[in-house]
């Protein structure tokens, strides 16, 4: 058993509480996007959705993989344990690295395979985007994370601080890309060379699909530009937040959104039967 971890395990929530809190007034201060449904209503529905998600993370997600890369790391398991000789320095940046590429394919793998969609159609629902949006989770993709984030500990044998600093650095981004903070437009060019932004993340939870495949990224923004599937042309107020085939608030209740993965999903087409396009536009310059 692994020795706790303070910043973890004791002031994990009041760090990520402040930080929602912050990005909330900055949002709140510098708006990026214009919500068009009730702010306070729509935060306290993704706070209260989210809350068994939560609680179940701070007993799974974030100790069981600290247990596999203990175990890993005194049996010798994964590829970082069979480079000889890797100082720490090296072994935590390159483990973060890892973990955030690996999530890549975790976010690719949500969209693109329909069991997981279920899921994760549920945090793509909301009808606008805020900080908020970073904390609605459906239980049941929670779940499922777990796995998948042992498999990756195991096999590339991630060591105990590089799996810490990743665990900060996720859901620092998650609540930082998911606010609806306006940053300067030529500071958010500048970090978006590194990092997922507002602007990026925003373009992700687009109605219009092509847009919406797109932007995985969580903490880096280079594994999309590997792969080619960063966009960053679309202008904010040309974009409509959300899922085509779901526009209607009173069917996004708590309730509601709990059993939506256990219905028959529906095709990617607005209630009128329209499917949402856009014309593709050359995807290297972050709109405004």
């Amino acid at each position: 058993m692994p020795k706790p971890i303070p910043i973890l395990d004791s002031g994990g929530g009041l760090i990520l509480g402040g930080l929602f809190l912050f990005l909330l007034f900055l949002q709140w201060k510098w708006p990026l996007r214009r919500q068009h449904f009730s702010v306070l209503r729509r935060i306290a529905r993704n706070l209260f959705f989210s809350a068994p998600g939560f609680a179940l993370a701070r007993i799974s997600l974030v100790p069981i993989p600290i247990l596999a890369s203990v175990w890993a790391s005194n049996h010798g398991i994964g590829l970082l344990h069979w480079l000889p000789g890797l100082p720490p320095l090296v072994a935590v940046p390159i483990g973060v690295l890892l973990m955030d590429y690996a999530y890549w394919w975790w976010h690719v793998g949500l969209h693109l395979i329909p069991f997981l969609w279920r899921f994760h159609n549920v945090h793509h629902s909301d009808l606008d985007m805020d900080v908020s949006t970073a904390t609605r989770f459906h239980l049941g993709e929670v779940i499922f994370s777990v796995p998948f984030r042992v498999i990756v500990v195991i096999a590339f044998g991630i060591d105990l601080w590089a799996l810490v600093v990743f665990e900060m650095l996720f859901e620092t981004a998650n609540f930082f890309e998911h606010s609806n903070w306006r940053l300067p437009l030529p500071l958010e060019r500048f970090l978006n060379l590194i990092l997922v932004t507002p602007r990026m993340h925003g373009i992700h939870h687009s109605i219009v699909q092509r847009e919406t495949n797109s932007n995985w990224g969580t903490i880096f923004s280079w594994w999309d530009s590997l792969h080619r599937t960063l966009r960053r042309d679309i202008p904010q107020d040309a974009i409509t937040i959300g899922v085509a085939a779901y526009r209607d608030e009173n069917e996004l209740t708590f309730g509601r959104l709990f059993v939506l993965p256990f219905r028959a999903p529906r095709p990617w087409q607005l209630p009128d039967g329209n499917i949402p396009e856009r014309d593709a536009r050359p995807a290297s310059e972050l709109a405004p």
